[in-house]
């Protein structure tokens, strides 16, 4: 039983990592073909992402076109993205299937900026949980004999180290995702 930093810091990365892929979903009022990985057609009997299916590019900026490789595929994914949670009516002219994003209301805006406030507090609790685990592992080592006490005190000092970076940059993410949400 061992407590090491770099496993810790490994872990609270991943922590960091897992947020920018829930961030990168919510939507902003910009088009983000991210959007798109999380809903499936049936293709041929089998779900499949979106992307795996088509050509997915963004001609502006709150613009996404879908150019499907397969054109019996186009209601597919048409069906798809309609009873999918994006709220967003695709228009298709047989070949293309657009999707264009209106800027959200001031009271959309809020409501996202909470959900990704409340996104980043998850997220430092997940980060804060880690620590708990890793002094936890640090103070049976001092139990069993494998850490003096001013390598336990050590061990703690390093471990609240490397969280505070964490958890400031969960802080610094969200600001910057909210600061986004407002400049649109």
């Amino acid at each position: 039983m061992s407590y090491d930093v770099k496993e810790i810091e490994s872990k609270m990365k991943k922590t960091i990592d897992n947020y920018n892929s829930e961030l990168a979903v919510i939507r902003a009022g910009r088009a983000n073909p991210e959007l798109l990985n999380r809903i499936t057609a049936d293709y041929y009997g089998t779900p499949t992402p979106i992307p795996q299916m088509a050509q997915v590019s963004m001609p502006d900026a709150r613009t996404i076109a879908i150019q499907p490789w397969d054109a019996q595929s186009v209601k597919l994914i048409e069906k798809a993205i309609l009873a999918s949670d994006l709220g967003i009516t695709p228009i298709t002219d047989g070949k293309t299937i657009r999707l264009t994003f209106q800027p959200p209301t001031e009271e959309r805006r809020k409501e996202l900026q909470k959900q990704v406030s409340k996104l980043g507090e998850e997220k430092k609790v997940a980060i804060r949980n880690i620590r708990r685990d890793a002094n936890d592992t640090a103070s049976k080592m001092k139990k069993n004999g494998e850490l003096t006490e001013d390598d336990l005190k050590a061990a703690e000092k390093k471990i609240q180290e490397v969280t505070d970076k964490f958890v400031k940059q969960v802080d610094e993410i969200t600001a910057a995702k909210n600061k986004e949400i407002l400049s649109i």
